[in-house]
């Protein structure tokens, strides 16, 4: 957990932060998702570049569900 946290102090937006994570090897997709959950809230969301890049990769279904998820909030 602290990796993450420095990945995300040592960042500069939210796509560094989530590459600072991945970065310091070990457990980097836990460390990457706690790096861009910081960077998510700390620099206002996703780039809209990155989630529309992550939906189209996505299987429609579940692209229908997080839309459903994201509704909800």
């Amino acid at each position: 957990m602290p990796e993450a946290i420095v990945a995300f102090l040592d960042s500069s937006d939210f796509e560094s932060a989530v590459r600072n994570a991945v970065w310091l090897g070990g457990d980097a997709d836990t460390q990457a998702c706690v790096a861009g959950a910081l960077a998510e809230a700390y620099y206002g969301g996703v780039p809209t570049h990155i989630v529309t890049e992550t939906q189209r990769r996505l299987d429609p279904e579940i692209v229908h569900v997080l839309e459903l998820f994201h509704n909800m909030i």
